[in-house]
């Protein structure tokens, strides 16, 4: 596997707010560096909905020597708003690209879901209940490629007119994604099901079997005991208020450090031994999934898919003075795998309060 990457969160737009508040770019630097020093990584998926912060970060990602990849992730727009912010997008890592960075670029993520008019519903919440509604998934899923489609090569089209370098599309298995326009195949399914890395490892015969480089964009679980298991359903555990804020758990929840740091290992492992070219942990934080060590119904960091936990308030942490987490079970795991990668027996030593 020629990299190892993780995604990187700018701020998912939705209830008129976004998951990465406050958005510092001091603080983002920080983390890149983090990311390819600490971690090893050789890549970042930079994800969002603020084309601002996306081009910041991308920039500050590619200043630390990490491979770029782009990937707009928008909420809410329509067809052509969605065409209007990746052509955009596009232009901007065009810009970074001829800076000399490497620069990948991912015409959208997951559009189905989180763009208006491709699947019945109004809303994110209205379209994702179809996920769990057997017969209503089933009456819309026959239409459901062609509009994908023509979407896609209409951006494909409108992208490459501005950006010179590799494009793709974060892509969901439903969706019937025809790859003629792209140079790069890529799914976000990276959570087998039951957490079986023999089901993962099937996924990735199909996604490389297209005879183009491959990735899988997103994998992972969250930090709860039997999160493996849940996969890509992991945040099921909490109840949102309209503010788009955890509220509440739905239950009694474990946490499990372990259990993540585990099964992304498990899941990388799998990874080494496909023909893929990329695969992207999910994600280095959630910011809106703070951990709360004194109040265990609080502590909505279970949820979180993040591979560090964002403390409550912005408290600073210890292990990186001056940002507001502490490193998990599973960031550790992935700090030795990534060194090991580059020949480096243990990861260097974090830096000390």
């Amino acid at each position: 596997m020629r990299i190892f990457g993780i995604t990187y969160d700018t701020g998912f737009t939705t209830a008129g707010t976004t998951t990465r508040e406050p958005f510092d770019p001091a603080v983002v630097r920080r983390e890149m560096q983090i990311i390819r020093d600490d971690l090893g990584c050789d890549a970042v998926r930079v994800t969002g909905g603020d084309r601002d912060r996306l081009e910041t970060a991308a920039r500050l990602a590619a200043d630390a020597r990490l491979e770029v990849w782009y990937s707009p992730f928008t909420n809410g727009l329509t067809t052509a708003e969605l065409l209007d912010f990746l052509t955009d997008s596009a232009a901007r890592a065009e810009r970074l690209r001829r800076g000399g960075a490497e620069v990948v670029f991912l015409t959208g993520s997951e559009v189905s879901l989180f763009t208006t008019g491709l699947l019945p519903g109004d809303t994110h919440t209205e379209r994702a209940a179809l996920l769990t509604d057997r017969e209503r998934l089933r009456a819309a899923l026959p239409a459901l490629p062609a509009r994908v489609n023509a979407l896609l090569g209409e951006a494909a089209t409108a992208v490459r007119a501005r950006f010179g370098g590799r494009i793709g599309y974060a892509s969901l298995p439903f969706e019937g994604v025809d790859w003629t326009p792209f140079d790069v195949v890529a799914t976000d399914a990276g959570y087998p099901e039951a957490g079986s890395a023999d089901s993962l490892a099937a996924g990735l015969r199909a996604l490389t079997a297209h005879g183009k480089p491959a990735a899988v964009t997103e994998l992972g679980c969250t930090t709860y005991r039997g999160a493996a298991a849940a996969g890509g359903r992991g945040e099921a555990v909490v109840e949102w208020d309209e503010r788009a804020r955890p509220a509440r758990f739905t239950g009694h929840v474990v946490r499990d450090e372990q259990e993540q740091a585990d099964h992304l290992r498990r899941l990388l492992d799998v990874c080494d031994a496909s023909a893929l070219d990329a695969a992207f942990v999910n994600t280095f934080a959630r910011y809106d999934l703070p951990h709360a060590p004194a109040d265990d119904d609080r502590d909505f960091d279970k949820a979180s898919y993040g591979v560090v936990k964002v403390l409550t308030d912005g408290s600073p942490g210890t292990t990186y003075p001056g940002l507001p987490w502490e490193p998990k079970a599973a960031f550790h795991a992935l700090a030795r795998y990534g060194h090991a990668r580059r020949g480096a027996e243990t990861p260097p030593a974090a830096p000390q309060g």
